[in-house]
């Protein structure tokens, strides 16, 4: 069973950048067509951030990100990342790394907690 590893959440002022990094243990393009970041905070369902198709590698984005952040995939790493930019206190939420495999369903990581707080 293939398993996903955030990293690179923490703390940052309103306006900071961070990236987040996703790696799995096997191949994303043999387990996964789709691979995204999704976010959620207290009492609100997790919703999509950004996703990317792991063989095209065609991307879409929530509304709300308007050109701030930016995720790509290493094929040779078997990793996504998103590159945040502009953060904001609405921004804060615990991000997770999802892989979406043709099979249906979908594998989480454990999450990484974004702070953005002066």
């Amino acid at each position: 069973q293939v398993q996903l590893a955030e990293s690179g959440g923490g703390q940052v002022q309103p306006g900071g950048s961070l990236t987040l990094s996703c790696k799995a243990s096997g191949s994303i393009t043999f387990f996964f067509y789709k691979m995204g970041w999704y976010r959620q905070t207290p009492g609100n369902q997790r919703e999509l951030v950004a996703t990317i198709t792991t063989n095209e590698g065609n991307v879409l984005y929530a509304d709300f990100v308007k050109g701030r952040f930016a995720i790509s995939r290493d094929l040779t790493q078997n990793t996504i990342s998103l590159r945040m930019n502009g953060l904001q206190p609405e921004d804060t939420a615990l991000y997770y790394c999802g892989g979406m495999p043709t099979t249906g369903g979908a594998f989480w990581g454990q999450g990484a907690r974004v702070t953005v707080s002066s």
